[in-house]
């Protein structure tokens, strides 16, 4: 058993991953990409899987604009349209 929650943003006719909590490799983690392939990987310290995806919806919930709106400024900085 598993999960995995994405947040994607369009940049012109692209869909791009920005941030991603699931449980693949064997933990519960957020994976949190950047313009241009970099992906830094955060471990969820949590004991339950249910407890991590909670955390994740409760972080999406709370921060999917700030998430959104970094990743598009990395992506204005590397000429995105």
């Amino acid at each position: 058993m598993g999960f995995a929650i994405q947040l994607e943003v369009k940049i012109g006719d692209s869909w791009h991953a920005v941030v991603r909590f699931d449980t693949a490799h064997g933990f519960a983690h957020k994976d949190q990409m950047h313009y241009g392939g970099r992906k830094e990987k955060y471990p969820l310290l949590v004991e339950t899987l249910n407890q991590a995806l909670t955390l994740a919806e409760e972080d999406l919930r709370d921060h999917w604009a700030s998430y959104r709106d970094n990743f598009l400024q990395e992506a204005n900085q590397h000429g995105a349209k």
